[in-house]
């Protein structure tokens, strides 16, 4: 039983020091975004996710780079739209004479 917490312990302490690190691996970038290997190579080739090639061998992405990818094209909440439109209605709203 023991054992079981201490490998579980070292889990939690390496992904801690993955997510520290600025420059990941493929592997490491794999772990950390939850997207499988291959599909993050398809996903360089066609240029879609900004990655790194020094010396033009192994695949090197950076963590912030990597953020601000998996958060674009956010989705609004419901709430947020209705009040854009009411917003938008509001100012754009024609005069009555």
């Amino acid at each position: 039983m023991n054992e079981l917490k201490i490998l579980e312990q070292l889990d939690r302490i390496e992904n801690l020091v993955r997510t520290s690190k600025n420059v990941l691996s493929l592997e490491e970038a794999s772990d950390y975004t939850g997207i499988s290997k291959s599909y993050l190579y398809k996903l360089t080739a066609r240029g879609e996710i900004p990655f790194s090639k020094p010396r033009g061998k192994r695949i090197y992405f950076s963590r912030e780079k990597l953020d601000d990818w998996l958060l674009s094209n956010q989705s609004k909440s419901r709430e947020k739209i209705k009040n854009e439109a009411l917003d938008y209605a509001f100012r754009n709203r024609k005069p009555r004479y």
